[in-house]
């Protein structure tokens, strides 16, 4: 009975060990120890070489076969420019692979025809990913990619999300310009190498503090050694101008060495026509009222210079250089504004008429350099990274103001002239470390630390006119230093499970400040330790169902300019100043999110603001005078609901949706009105449809048509009216993707003009904006050299820059 019970014993564990199932996993890296994404990896019969199972790493380059019964077994790894790597298993027990390293083949590539294919979404624990490599959208340049990014609104000189300004960063390094500069260069860059933006709501702790979402501009690895160029540009025809934008792009690599240059200039003519109606109140009663015809005409010529410089040391040290560089040059950069304002009395009756007449040029001149150095230790995946950066950046203007003023018969009563000169200097420098440790395949910790110091030198000098005598106005003109040093210092934990993906973080940043007005004798100093918490949690129900919940704190320091005291006059009735003592705005940000089959995302977000910064435009109702003036209202509250789909609708077409209702309210001071606290809110829509069509076999010729509505919105104490606007592009693709024509019109019925009312108490404005928003477009792209090989551009990460010269 022993021996039987024994044999049978024997017997069970034989056919449970035959039985069972075991796992393999592993993690792809480059011999720059990059993830490789999307690689083939086959599991193969290794005494037949017949496939069992495949699958593809994912953007971690990570992969897993599950269930996989006891045996031996051979694992086949390919990727389009390494060399194809197979693994002999003995397969017993689970398996980790670890790391496994990829040989780059350097054999060039110019006959393989890449097809396009279409644009994708997927969602991340803290982020959505919009992933457009080799797609219908890659022949654009950046600019018209962010365009039909989901969640992203172009418009009108300004980039946002959810209402509120991103930071834009290009391979996680922050670009420092102005909201204009950004888009100059995202123009001015071809999207051929463009692998995915990234749309992060809530920006983790690792991201710089200031700021709300942020914009990451993913471009692709490089795969293999040799030289590709471009040269890219478009025209677009307005009703009253043309505008023009030529550049090219080199990029040469060999096994050691990465290099790129891009060089783009853009001579435009932009065109603007403001109808502006004021009605000065005293006790309740309308005694005068304004109406002016305002046309400005603005000539730039900006260029962008952008290089990179990759060594690599050895197979764990790189050393990089970048230079980044934006020219506006004098000559090329003029600004005429033509106004004709009539005055009414009370009872609506002509009382003078005022003409003026305001020429500008100005030059910008903004010069960043940045060198990097990254050691890999010998655990995938750990390493230190620090950066050195310095921005010098120069900027002058000088304006010619002449004002006429005439009796209702047009005879002259008076004139009056005046002049400006403004420069403003800044210096930048930081310092920065960060060090990544992936604790195990599922956890990593980061850690990291940075020092900024700005320097700031404005000066305002104003001429008046006495009998045709040049006399400088002191009372107007001033210099004002601003010093301002900012350490920070973060710690984030990231956690995967099968079902549920958690990532922590917490930031300090402590800020000392010093703002010093010459002619005023005023010295403001300032200092704040801010905590900056942040919160992921994302859990995966099922194959189609999944739910998130973000949380975090975010800043918005005031720009440079904004904290500058003395008065820029416009015109004789007109200025715009700033305010040294301007707090620096705290958001909190909540959202609550569902995702159904990967293609429908239901979100609901709120974000708390305090000490919201704002320009508002307050009219002085004893002096005449409206006043441009940067400041602090006491809060603003935001929420809404928001629904989102990506969908393939057949094989030729695609469908991007998105639809938001949300409630934006401003609390804030009436400074014209004995400070008197006032509230302006409203609920809005938000409705966006881009749909993507592909014609011809080889999917060579595109067309996307999209349809935009925004329903009127708050903007600080002003109320915008609705807008709607109708675009359509067509784009053939030539000569096996080696080259691309395009033509679209953008604002086909010209509806996405607006007006701004500002109403409440003594404060009645009304803005008429017309700008030239229906634009007739042609664009061409061609490419040369191994033109397949993608770039390693790069920008810079400086929190500061993007602070420069923000209007």
């Amino acid at each position: 009975m022993i021996k039987k019970i024994t044999l049978y014993i024997i017997l069970l564990f034989s056919l449970l060990s035959f039985s069972q199932e075991f796992n393999i996993t592993g993690n792809l890296r480059d011999e720059s120890d990059e993830p490789i994404a999307f690689a083939n990896v086959v599991l193969l019969d290794v005494k037949n070489s017949m496939p069992l199972d495949g699958t593809t790493s994912d953007d971690l380059g990570e992969f897993k076969f599950n269930n996989i019964k006891k045996g031996q077994y051979r694992i086949k790894i390919s990727f389009l420019g390494f060399t194809e790597r197979t693994i002999n298993i003995d397969l017993d027990r689970d398996i980790n692979l670890q790391t496994i390293f990829l040989k780059e083949n350097l054999l060039e590539l110019d006959d393989v025809t890449v097809v396009a294919k279409r644009p994708t979404v997927r969602r991340l624990v803290d982020r959505l990913v919009f992933n457009v490599e080799n797609s219908t959208l890659s022949d654009n340049n950046v600019l018209d990619v962010l365009k039909q990014t989901p969640g992203v609104l172009v418009y009108d000189g300004e980039i946002t999300i959810k209402n509120s300004t991103p930071t834009v960063y290009i391979n996680d390094r922050k670009v420092h310009l102005s909201s204009n500069e950004v888009q100059q260069l995202l123009e001015g860059t071809s999207a051929n190498n463009l692998k995915s933006i990234e749309v992060i709501t809530n920006p983790p702790a690792n991201y710089e503090a200031e700021g709300g979402s942020v914009l990451n501009i993913v471009t692709s690895n490089n795969l293999i050694a040799g030289y590709n160029g471009s040269i890219f540009g478009n025209f677009k025809q307005g009703f009253q101008f043309p505008k023009y934008l030529v550049g090219t792009s080199h990029f040469f690599k060999t096994k050691k060495l990465n290099t790129y240059i891009n060089y783009s200039i853009s001579p435009r003519k932009d065109y603007r026509n403001n109808d502006e109606f004021i009605n000065f109140i005293e006790n309740n009663q309308v005694i005068t009222s304004w109406e002016t015809d305002y046309k400005r005409t603005r000539q730039s010529e900006n260029q962008n210079i952008n290089t990179n410089i990759d060594f690599e040391i050895d197979k764990k040290n790189i050393l990089g250089f970048s230079i980044n560089l934006l020219i506006a040059p004098r000559e090329g950069t003029r600004t005429n504004v033509n106004s004709i304002t009539e005055v009414f009395n009370s009872n609506k009756v002509l009382d003078s008429t005022f003409n003026t007449e305001n020429k500008s040029v100005d030059e910008t001149l903004n010069f960043a350099f940045t060198l990097d150095y990254t050691h890999h230790f010998n655990k995938k995946g750990e390493k230190i990274s620090t950066s050195l950066h310095h921005t010098n950046y120069d900027f002058s203007n000088f304006q010619n103001v002449n004002t006429n003023y005439f009796f209702p018969d047009a005879s002259l009563i008076r004139n009056n002239r005046f002049q400006t000169f403004t420069s403003q200097e800044i210096k930048l420098y930081t310092g920065q470390i960060d060090y990544e440790l992936p604790i195990n395949t599922s956890s990593q910790f980061e850690t990291g630390g940075k020092i900024s110091r700005i320097n700031s030198k404005s000066i305002l000098n104003q001429f008046t006119f006495n009998n045709d005598i040049r006399e400088e106005d002191l009372q107007n003109s001033d210099t004002f230093l601003y010093d301002e040093i900012n350490y920070a210092a973060y710690a984030s934990f990231s956690k995967n499970w099968d079902k549920w993906s958690l990532k922590l973080g917490l930031r300090s940043e402590y800020t000392d400040i010093k703002g010093n007005s010459l002619s005023a004798n005023q010295i403001n100093n300032n200092d704040y330790l801010k905590l900056f918490p942040s919160f992921y949690l994302l859990n995966k129900i099922n194959e189609n169902n999944e739910v998130y919940f973000n949380y975090n704190k975010r800043i918005y320091r005031p720009r440079y300019e904004k904290l500058n005291p003395f008065k820029f006059f416009l015109n004789d009735n007109s200025y715009n100043t700033g305010d040294p003592n301007l707090k620096p705005q705290i958001d909190d940000v909540l959202t609550l999110g569902y995702v159904y089959k990967n293609n429908y995302t239901f979100e609901f977000f709120y974000r708390y603001e305090k000490d919201t910064a704002v320009e508002i435009a307050f009219q002085d109702n004893e002096e005449n005078i409206i006043k441009y003036l940067s400041t602090n209202s006491e809060r603003g509250i935001a929420y809404g609901f928001d629904f989102a789909t990506f969908s393939k609708i057949n094989n030729n077409w695609n469908l991007y949706a998105l639809s938001s209702v949300n409630y934006y309210g401003n609390r804030f001071f009436a400074l014209e009105s004995n400070n008197e606290l006032q509230t302006i809110d409203k609920w809005s829509v938000y409705i966006e449809m881009i749909n993507y069509f592909s014609f011809l076999k080889d999917k060579s010729l595109t067309t996307d048509v999209s349809l935009l509505y925004i329903s009127p919105l708050t903007r600080a104490a002003s109320v915008i009216s609705d807008r709607f606007g109708f675009d359509i592009n067509i784009r053939k693709n030539l000569w096996k993707n080696r080259a691309s024509l395009s033509i679209g019109i953008l604002d086909i019925f010209n509806t996405q003009n607006f007006n701004q009312t500002t109403k409440y108490l003594n404060q009645d404005i009304l803005l008429k904006s017309r700008l030239e928003n229906r634009l007739l477009t042609f664009g061409f792209n061609y490419k040369f050299g191994n033109f397949r090989l993608n770039t390693n551009s790069r920008s810079i990460d400086l929190q500061e820059r993007d602070r420069l010269n923000g209007d």
